[in-house]
């Protein structure tokens, strides 16, 4: 008999990973006396029990049954394959629909042989035991909080492997965190200009990075530089899913350590409030032309592929500008686009475009379902696909169905029957993905009028409208490319809702 075995710990520590390795020898012994053929050891390594969607081999494992390369599968105990007892029954499930036997060793119980009561009886007390465990890990872990455990890795800290509780403060990086707040505080930079001077003088990050933005951020949001250890901000929620759920910032655990302070309480405190307001600013901004956000983040470069920024008006410069955000940020190295799009010039531009397609709907019209039809054929076409499609799937469930009944009857071996429902299973998983494929393009032409008319009402409103948002750009534009040169293309919602038909000479092009 043609045999697998699954075996799984739930960590990586050294004890668990040398217990992986005896369960395999186990089962290679085990088999040996039995005189079965071991064909494959399917093993996760550090991975719960409580999710079977997170561990590759046991889904490799279930893969390769629906090939028909096994027999049986040996399990050592039932806590093994699974500690959530409806992953359990669906797996078991799974693997009875395909004749293949489970055996649990430690309980002698096979699943083809006991009712899935049973089944379920030990699938629960394992999955009460991983629940008792949960809440053991948890009240450790709530202990440890209350005593001001500490991260691991801290920029501007030193920290002991093993140690929980200690941090020591690295002066080299220390210095660096007191510069980012008086940068911040006393010299008005933003955090962007800020990652650029620590770049241009060659500091890296605890992990050996150039600091960005967002690096800064978090530096200039971390309450351990004035002392405070908090911990308990999140708890798992399920032990099943892993969910977790923020807890009230009343509820964390805040534990005083003076030794460990940085910068002084008052300066965080005043940086916080510079964040808030500076955040408040920019969701102020988002969305009004006026307030200077009229294209969110719709412009991309052509060059590096990441979104333009907004340059503010200056005295050099009185019309708002957008620039590619990586040149930027990092110069002309990592991206070379140097165009730079007037905001108005470029609003006037999408005018005149929608204009255009507003002025000449029937072309328009005519042009997009032409488009339509030669990437997806007429609608009589799939019709008929959808009809020669379908008969062939009802003919392959026929012929499985005469399959199984000739099994019952005796007249077929289980090998037989296995090998003929494998091979139409896999002609069967074929044919329903066409037949998606061709229900997906019907019901896109069924709705290719009313997005085409949704799409002129949105245009028109645009028009209309006193103040361009990027709520009313977002309507209609899927995304605006810029090229090096100034030139720039517009591209519709409507192509990509059709499945990204061939828009021909519907892209909105012309230079800046």
């Amino acid at each position: 008999m043609n045999v697998a075995a699954y075996c799984r710990v739930s960590t990586d520590k050294e004890d668990q990973l040398n217990s992986l390795e005896a369960q395999k020898e186990f089962f290679e012994e085990y088999t040996r006396k039995q005189g079965y053929h071991l064909v494959q050891i399917y093993a996760d390594e550090g991975l719960s029990g409580t999710k079977i969607k997170n561990r590759t081999g046991f889904l490799r494992m279930m893969r390769d049954a629906h090939e028909g390369i096994f027999d049986m599968v040996l399990v050592k105990d039932i806590s093994r394959l699974a500690r959530n007892t409806v992953d359990l029954l669906n797996s078991t499930r799974e693997l009875k629909a395909l004749n293949i036997d489970m055996l649990f060793l430690t309980s002698n119980m096979t699943v083809m042989d006991n009712s899935e009561f049973m089944l379920t009886i030990f699938g629960a007390l394992a999955q009460e035991e991983s629940s008792n465990t949960s809440k053991r890990v948890k009240f450790g872990k709530r202990q440890n909080a209350k005593k001001g455990k500490v991260p691991n890795r801290v920029f501007g800290y030193d920290k002991t492997i093993g140690d929980l509780f200690h941090l020591a403060i690295n002066e080299e990086e220390a210095g660096i965190v007191r510069r980012i707040f008086d940068l911040y505080l006393h010299e008005g930079y933003g955090t962007l200009k800020i990652s650029n001077i620590l770049n241009r003088e060659h500091l890296k990050t605890k992990n050996g990075c150039d600091f960005s933005k967002n690096a800064v951020v978090r530096i200039l949001s971390n309450p351990l530089y004035t002392g405070k250890v908090i911990n308990g901000k999140q708890e798992v929620a399920d032990f099943l899913t892993g969910k977790r759920r923020d807890i009230a910032p009343e509820e964390w655990l805040i534990v005083e350590r003076p030794e460990l302070r940085i910068v002084e309480p008052e300066d965080f405190e005043e940086a916080q409030r510079i964040l808030r307001e500076r955040q408040e600013a920019a969701h102020a901004r988002k969305g009004s032309s006026e307030g200077g956000m009229p294209f969110g983040t719709l412009i991309r470069c052509r060059e590096c592929g990441c979104p333009f920024r907004r340059m503010e008006p200056t005295a050099a410069h009185p019309e708002a500008r957008w620039v590619c955000s990586t040149r930027y940020a990092k110069g002309e190295v990592p991206c070379g686009n140097r165009a730079a799009a007037d905001e108005g010039l470029l609003l006037g531009k999408i005018r005149e475009y929608f204009s255009f397609l507003v002025g000449n709907k029937e072309r328009v019209r005519g042009e997009i379902r032409e488009a339509f039809k030669r990437k997806y054929g007429s609608g009589e076409e799939n019709e008929r696909q959808e009809r020669e499609v379908g008969d062939r799937l009802e003919k392959l469930r026929a012929n499985r169905r005469r399959y199984v009944d000739l099994f019952d009857e005796e007249l077929i071996t289980k090998e037989e029957l296995k090998l003929e429902l494998n091979s139409t299973k896999r002609e069967m998983d074929g044919m329903e993905r066409e037949l998606m494929k061709v229900q997906e393009r019907l019901a896109m032409g069924r709705r290719m009028d009313g997005l085409i008319e949704k799409m002129f009402l949105e245009l028109e409103q645009l028009l209309s409208a006193a103040e361009v948002t990027s709520e009313l750009l977002g309507r209609s534009i899927q995304r605006i490319i810029i090229q090096g040169d100034g030139k720039c293309e517009v591209f519709l919602k409507l192509f990509e809702e059709l499945g990204h038909v061939n828009r021909g000479n519907l892209v909105g092009k012309f230079k800046l």
